[in-house]
């Protein structure tokens, strides 16, 4: 991407990032602007999924696990303690460090070999994490989960709304700066040919642990603002649909994009909303999963590369057409 295509990027994002944030300001319907939010949540945890599968080529079965251990190392915390901003920071960190160990562990176990036995050990954890969740009674309170109270900043939902887009606002800049970074290039470069980058002398196994650390502890963060807004955690947090979830908004919106995935989370995220809602319509709606199904089919028809990935690709045809037509005129008049 040329420079003059980052900068009108960049606009057109910040564009959309003041538009989002004078939203809640002059629209006060609560019940899209929850949902919007949870756009915003997902996003970042679709996010975290795309830096692994779109930009190093590995794919996880059990990302929900960084999910569920933000969600409940905050809930923990929260619940023991004041509902405090201090104490919030503190679990949130909590939450980063477990989560940054993990998907260390996890990495160093399997990166170095194929990875398909990463995407097994991070399933093979991420039901570890959902039976001892449902197992510790004492300190999770099982498959009932338990409600818990946040800090009063948070209790409104304008604030919690503007939390949740700063950070995604923030996360998405910095993730993109990491894969614009000679880091993230050697990343790209792996996914495409991993045998050559290792011929010519990088360790390919500690850039693959880089990036499912990065990866991890963005997905914990998600998983932070999650509890933050629903103010309740049980152990779905760790059910393997979490991951699937995450898994489709990457594909639909645009493998290895970024601005992909938040489109996706904002289709998926809407399309559970009006798709349930639609039940009181006609029997077949309460069928609502078939009809998502159909959606996802027709999105992978119509945008094999995903939504935001198509549109670039045919924005940069079109651009590569004009170029090459002045070349040709040039060529002309030179002549």
């Amino acid at each position: 991407m040329t420079n003059l295509q980052m900068n009108k990027s960049t606009m057109a994002y910040t564009l959309c990032a003041i538009a989002l944030l004078a939203l809640p300001f002059g629209y006060d319907n609560r019940t899209i602007l929850f949902l919007i939010t949870q756009v915003f949540i997902f996003g970042i945890f679709a996010m975290s999924y795309d830096l692994l599968l779109g930009f190093t080529g590995i794919v996880s079965f059990g990302h929900a696990m960084f999910f569920g251990i933000g969600a409940y190392s905050v809930s923990i915390i929260l619940e023991r303690n004041e509902p405090t901003m201090f104490y919030l920071v503190v679990g949130a960190i909590v939450a980063m460090a477990i989560a940054g160990l993990v998907s260390f562990i996890a990495g160093i176990l399997t990166l170095r070999l194929k990875s398909h036995f990463y995407a097994m050990l991070t399933l093979a954890l991420a039901g570890l994490f959902l039976v001892a969740a449902e197992k510790w009674r004492s300190l999770t309170k099982g498959n009932d989960g338990f409600v818990l109270q946040i800090p009063e900043l948070f209790r409104d939902r304008t604030n919690l709304y503007l939390t949740c887009l700063i950070s995604l606002i923030v996360l998405f800049f910095l993730v993109r700066r990491f894969t614009q970074s000679p880091l993230g290039r050697i990343l790209m470069a792996i996914r495409e040919n991993e045998q050559r980058v290792e011929s010519i002398g990088f360790n390919i196994m500690h850039y693959k642990v880089i990036a499912s650390v990065v990866s991890g502890v963005v997905a914990s963060l998600a998983g932070v603002l999650y509890i933050l807004s629903l103010r309740f955690v049980d152990t779905s947090v760790f059910a393997i649909e979490v991951t699937l979830d995450a898994l489709l908004m990457t594909i639909i919106g645009g493998v290895g994009t970024l601005i992909g995935p938040i489109i996706g989370a904002g289709i998926i995220e809407f399309a559970h909303h009006w798709l349930s809602e639609l039940s009181d319509v006609h029997w077949i709606f309460e069928r609502w999963i078939i009809l998502f199904g159909i959606i996802y089919i027709l999105a992978v028809i119509f945008f094999p590369r995903g939504i935001a990935g198509s549109l670039m690709h045919m924005w940069s045809k079109k651009r590569y057409k004009k170029q090459n037509q002045k070349k040709n005129e040039q060529k002309k008049v030179a002549s």
